[in-house]
Formats: structure tokens, C-alpha cells, sequence
């Protein structure tokens, strides 16, 4: 396993990560999220994502009833939890200061832990200021709850007017985005937000590389019976991935990988990890079998020369 430094701050991630968006909490129990997550320490990743609308909060639940049972060393993890959908009451969503506090409280009591390495604000809020979040924030962290935060999902402008409100205040900036980022989703991670990574030093924990398994070739001959986009609930996503279009281009991908004796999965996730201003990628598995082959996608990087770039590229323009 290789460590980047996560964007300009001295806190050092996995290159490939484990979230557990869908799977763990839901999707399956706690003795699947155990095998997965131990297949994954194992193999040298450090930084596991939750956030508190998984499965409604079983997720973070369920890998902290697995990190009780693991007893690794805190020191030797990366945690990270994202507000902004914490329940049905009036209060319970959003990033005011009232949900980011409590909303993180409850977080650590999912997690059981005494203190979490980063917390994102999973979507922007147009309905609180932002220096009220930014504030939120550096209270957690000055009293030593927790040590980054950042966004997930928002615009370059805004994150931009976060750090400017912190250091016009003496307030913790955020330091770190977690965006969509693949090959079907370039334009706002290598357009938008090229002058956060430039001129801020942020740093970025990408999430759904594979498109929701899509650049896997998972559905490549429809969509499989107890699969992701089988689920009522994720048919928006279905429609918007599974299409012609994209199922054909996709298919385009398998004799590059077929060349460099490689999977469709690992060639995706290889792709993610040659952007230097990717700092981790989040992976998802609900088998630690998943977690095996996901792993070798490090040793595919190399095998990434300018010209197996330019042919992937010119599938997937961004």
C-alpha cells in the first residue's frame, strides 16, 4: 500500500480506501463489514468513510461494533463521518450550528470512538450561512473532537468562500472535498475544482470510481438479480448509468484491460489513482474477495503509459 498526503495537510491516507455507502448497516451485517474490513486493513488501508445517512446511521454502527472487536490501534486508523441528513426533525438536517454539533456527537457514538479524523459536509446548505458551519466546525476541532474537515459536493466558489471566512476569522478551514469522480463524472473534479487543488492545497477523497459498478462490466448484460441498481431505491441511478451508450463504451474498455491482463474494475480504479490530485479513492465491497482484486488495481498504475491513457480517454472524454 502507497500513502498520499492528504492534499497540503500532514495527515497521510491510503491510496484505496473502504467507504460503506449502501453496504454495510443495510445492504449487509456486521460479520460481512468484519471479513471486508480486515481483508482491507490487512492489505494497508487506513482510512475507512462513513457518513451519518447510511442506512440510517447502521452503518457507522456496524463498523464501530467491528472495530471494538478488531481492537486495532485508533492511532492507526483514519475515521471520517458527513453531515447534513441526520433525521426527520426540522433541526436534524442541514449544516446550522445546532446539527453540525449534535449530528457529530451522534457520530462518535456510532463509531464509539472518542474523537473522529475528519468530518465532511456532505452537501452545501443554502439555508445557513456559511461562516455559521465554518464556526461549527472549529469548535470540534479545537476541542480536540476532531482533527480536518472539509465538503463533499460543493462548488469550487463556495468552498473557496469557506477558507476565506476561516482565515478572515481565525476559524480551521476545511482542507479536503470528497467528489464523485470516474470516468463517467471528470468535469467538475478536473475543471471546477483544478484552482482548489492549485491554489488552496485541498485535498480529495474520491467516491463511486466505479460508477456504481458500472466501469466494472458488471451490467453489462442488464442488471443482476440482488445488485445495487436492482434495489427500488436506486433506480434514478439505474437510468442514468445503465444506458446503451454507456454500457457500449464500457465494453470498449475490456481489451485495453485484456492487453495490460488486468480487470475492467482495477483499469478504472488505476485511472482514478494516476490523478495526483486524487488523494484517496474510496472502494466499496460486501466480500473481502472484492476487496483482494480491488487492491491490485495499485500495481496497475504503472502499467498506465501516456498512450493506454490517451485510448481510455478518448472513450471517456472528460
Amino acid at each position: 500500500m502507497n500513502y498520499r498526503r492528504l492534499g497540503k495537510t500532514g495527515l497521510k491516507v491510503s491510496e484505496l480506501s473502504l467507504g460503506s455507502w449502501v453496504t454495510y448497516g443495510g445492504q449487509v451485517g456486521d460479520e460481512a463489514a468484519k471479513v471486508c474490513m480486515v481483508a482491507a486493513y490487512d492489505a494497508g488501508v487506513n482510512f475507512f468513510d462513513g457518513a451519518e445517512v447510511y442506512s440510517k446511521g447502521e452503518a457507522e454502527r456496524s463498523m464501530g461494533r467491528v472495530l471494538k472487536q478488531t481492537g486495532w490501534r485508533r492511532e492507526s486508523l483514519v475515521l471520517s463521518t458527513k453531515l447534513f441528513w441526520g433525521g426527520e426533525g426540522p433541526n436534524d438536517v442541514g449544516l446550522s450550528h445546532k446539527h453540525v454539533i449534535e449530528g457529530f456527537h451522534n457520530a462518535l457514538k456510532r463509531w464509539q470512538v472518542d474523537y473522529l479524523d475528519l468530518a465532511f459536509c456532505h452537501r452545501p446548505d443554502p439555508n445557513t450561512p456559511i461562516e455559521e458551519t465554518v464556526r461549527a466546525f472549529d469548535i470540534l476541532i479545537k476541542q480536540g473532537k476532531l482533527f480536518y474537515w472539509g465538503t463533499s459536493e460543493w462548488s469550487a466558489a463556495d468552498v473557496i468562500t469557506a477558507i476565506k471566512v476561516a482565515r478572515e476569522h481565525g476559524f480551521t478551514p476545511p482542507v479536503m472535498e470528497q467528489p464523485q469522480y470516474s470516468l463517467l463524472a471528470r468535469e467538475r473534479f478536473e475543471k471546477e475544482y483544478a484552482t482548489l487543488f492549485t491554489d488552496y492545497g485541498y485535498g480529495s477523497t474520491i467516491w463511486s470510481p466505479l460508477a456504481s459498478g458500472v466501469l466494472s462490466g458488471k451490467y453489462d448484460a442488464g442488471v443482476p438479480e440482488g445488485s445495487r441498481f436492482a434495489q427500488q431505491s436506486y433506480e434514478w441511478l439505474k437510468d442514468k448509468l445503465v444506458t446503451k451508450e454507456i454500457i457500449g463504451k464500457v465494453k470498449q474498455l475490456q481489451p485495453i484491460a485484456d492487453e495490460l491482463g488486468v480487470t475492467r474494475a482495477q483499469l478504472a480504479l488505476a485511472w482514478c489513482l494516476k490523478n495526483p490530485n486524487v488523494s484517496t479513492v474510496i472502494t466499496g465491497a460486501t466480500r473481502p474477495e472484492q476487496v483482494t482484486e480491488n487492491m491490485k488495481a495499485l500495481a496497475v498504475v504503472e502499467k498506465l503509459t501516456p498512450e493506454v491513457v490517451k485510448r481510455i480517454d478518448a472513450l471517456f472524454p472528460a
